[in-house]
């Protein structure tokens, strides 16, 4: 992309009310609101700048404005919050304002571009909003169990018996109710329908995990298993010097389908065939469980990937 070879980048620091705008290479500054006026008043000084926007994942409220500006026709990317944080950090970046923030980001893409992430679909959009609003549901559902399990140790459970039941039926019927609404997105396309059908095909993989692999990761069946484990945070990063060898880890990538993933490697470590001897197999190798579960979870990533490739259902031999 010829303005990313000039610099020509716009970054945005997004919030609730307001854009902070830091405009390379000039080192521009502005503060909008994050509204249509905004909005409109970004699309045109990108245009006039010929530059790329740029902004953080800030659960949807970059949405609106990223939807205008590929209505307009400008390129806009959303870029990885974790990622922006180490490269503060790299440049010894301690303090942290809005302004701040906007520059970091600008500065971050200008470095590295291919970090950002286009505007998905509209169905995907709407998808990727419903599994996510599911997810922090789900959340919550955990942390409220863990505080009544708490209040049964201390034995003050009976005192909040009927407000803990009464929210765990609303979270147990919001979740249900978010999980109709992500089956009908998902049936209302074919494209998607078929994917979720191949991914379902791999024991394993169930509607949660297919539908967050659908929502999170549109890219998979054009990419390679490589890239598809390293987008899910689920490829082992090195961490060697010299004659030294030190341990592999997973990092970075889509933190909520990475966690997804890893639950399903937990039920596809026992009921896939396939993946259930590969985990045995290290398992005899005396690899402790965690390293077998994110394996199991990579290996199936990379089954879901070459599947939706090849558009074809699982079978033992694709593992």
């Amino acid at each position: 992309m010829d303005n990313l070879s000039h610099g020509r980048v716009i970054g945005i620091d997004v919030s609730g009310d307001w854009l902070d705008v830091h405009c390379l290479p000039d080192g521009h500054r502005c503060k909008l609101p994050n509204a249509p006026a905004g909005h409109a008043a970004v699309a045109a000084l990108a245009r006039d700048r010929g530059a790329v926007v740029c902004f953080e994942s800030t659960g949807g409220q970059e949405w609106q404005l990223w939807t205008v500006l590929e209505t307009e026709g400008v390129a806009a990317r959303q870029v990885p919050p974790a990622q922006v944080k180490a490269f503060a950090q790299s440049r010894g970046t301690r303090a942290k304002t809005d302004r701040i923030d906007a520059e970091l980001i600008a500065r971050f893409f200008a470095f590295r571009p291919e970090a950002g992430r286009s505007l998905p679909a509209k169905k995907i959009r709407l998808l990727r909003a419903l599994t996510t609003k599911r997810a922090q549901l789900v959340e919550m559902r955990k942390r409220l169990l863990a505080q009544v399990r708490a209040h049964q140790k201390l034995g003050t459970a009976t005192m909040f018996e009927d407000v803990d039941t009464e929210l765990k039926q609303r979270i147990d019927s919001l979740v249900k109710e978010l999980e109709n609404r992500i089956n009908l997105a998902i049936a209302s396309d074919e494209h998607l329908s078929e994917t979720a059908a191949l991914l379902r095909s791999v024991p394993g993989i169930g509607p949660v995990a297919s539908s967050m692999l659908v929502a999170e990761m549109p890219e998979i069946g054009a990419i390679t298993g490589e890239e598809a484990a390293a987008l899910t945070g689920l490829a082992p990063v090195a961490h060697d010097s010299g004659t030294l060898r030190g341990k592999r880890a997973i990092a970075g990538g889509r933190r909520a389908l990475r966690h997804v993933m890893l639950q399903a490697a937990l039920v596809a470590a026992r009921h896939n065939p396939s993946l259930k001897s590969f985990a045995d197999r290290l398992r005899k190798a005396g690899k402790p469980h965690k390293v077998i579960i994110t394996a199991v979870a990579r290996k199936l990533v990379t089954i879901a990937n070459a599947l939706c490739k090849n558009r074809q259902k699982w079978t033992s031999a694709a593992a």
